[in-house]
């Protein structure tokens, strides 16, 4: 059984605090604007008053032409920019977001943790199992703080959930069905790319739904079954790795979970996609739409669909969550030991879809 960290209630609001006049600023520098998140954490950090930030994408240079990154990425976004991570760390950060390709997380990571830098990485957190486990390693033996960004974790509605489920509200929880669904990735090749991505559809939505359940059941994922295709933009020669799939995952209490994960929203779609859980318990059902606050609706003469999300911005609260554990020296949820655990899920399905949709059993 794994123990988890998050508290089961977020902050309801995503305010800047004010820097105190005996605090100083954290000293943060975000590593790679390959990740799409990148510019929602720079946008956030910016004009914080406790924050320092740097920028660096040394990794531009090896991205398609038409895709904007590097220093006119940071130009636009009023970001601080060092061409090198070497400079990046002779800055002397106090924190280090790592939003570079998947297959590459490693490499930043561990530079980090010699740095002596506590670091937030995107997800999955590598590619690959003993890579994950090399990170987590080198944190450890620096005594530096690994997150993985698990952003939905955040979400009130899944704290709402959560509470639910700790109080015994849905009684023994059986099973349940999560969706993750979005648009094809574009903007950065890369996604679409299995070497540097890890995968595709299967490797990018699944831990999503994967992190809320090993926050929410407390324990491991014990069998895993997946099968996926490429059904979905299947003509297009840039997407490379699959576009849809089904994941069956059992935890060691009995629980059996369902996960669709695709890019199935249409390119013309007026939002990215969004995530769900419903989860089903001997007590009761409760199902959760994070993303699913929103005005929508037809404007001009009914031509253009027109919609508006509102609610909390989870990108913040992460943020928020991580720098305060920084500043406190509390273990911040999700670790890097959760990042792992998900990132296990992911590669047992994708060892079952190598092996024609066979049960594959984790070790304990």
């Amino acid at each position: 059984m794994n123990s988890t960290t998050q508290p089961a209630v977020v902050p309801s609001a995503d305010a800047t605090p004010d820097a105190t006049p005996d605090e100083a600023p954290l000293r943060v520098a975000v590593l790679s604007f390959a990740h799409v998140h990148a510019a929602s954490y720079v946008r956030l950090l910016r004009d914080r008053p406790d924050v320092e930030l740097i920028t660096a994408d040394p990794d531009a240079a090896t991205s398609p032409a038409d895709e904007v990154r590097g220093r006119p990425f940071a130009e636009q976004l009023g970001a601080p920019y060092v061409d090198t991570y070497a400079e990046a760390f002779a800055w002397g950060p106090d924190v280090v977001i790592v939003c570079s390709e998947n297959a590459r997380h490693r490499d930043v990571v561990l530079a980090a943790a010699e740095a002596g830098a506590h670091v937030l990485c995107e997800k999955p957190l590598a590619t690959r199992v003993d890579d994950a486990e090399a990170m987590i390693a080198a944190c450890d033996a620096a005594g530096v703080q690994l997150m993985t960004a698990y952003p939905v974790r955040f979400s009130p509605e899944f704290a709402t959930l959560r509470g639910l489920v700790d109080a015994g509200a849905l009684g023994t929880v059986l099973g349940g069905t999560g969706t993750n669904n979005g648009k094809v990735p574009a903007g950065r090749a890369w996604f679409t790319d299995p070497e540097l991505a890890g995968g595709g559809a299967l490797a990018d939505h699944v831990v999503h739904v994967a992190d809320l359940l090993d926050a929410l059941l407390g324990e491991d994922a014990v069998a895993v079954r997946a099968v996926t295709n490429r059904v979905l933009h299947g003509d297009d020669p840039r997407v490379r790795a699959e576009t849809g799939g089904l994941v069956s995952i059992t935890y060691a209490g009995g629980a059996e979970v369902t996960v669709d994960c695709s890019w199935s929203v249409p390119d013309g779609a007026p939002t990215w996609g969004g995530l769900t859980l419903q989860v089903v318990g001997t007590g009761g059902t409760v199902e959760i739409d994070p993303f699913g606050a929103r005005v929508d609706g037809l404007v001009a003469g009914g031509t253009q669909q027109a919609w508006l999300g509102f609610g909390a911005n989870l990108d913040a609260l992460m943020l928020e969550h991580f720098l305060d554990c920084v500043r406190t020296g509390a273990t911040p949820g999700p670790d890097g030991r959760t990042g792992l655990r998900t990132l296990r899920v992911v590669a047992a399905a994708q060892e079952s879809v190598a092996t024609g949709g066979a049960v594959v059993r984790l070790a304990s």
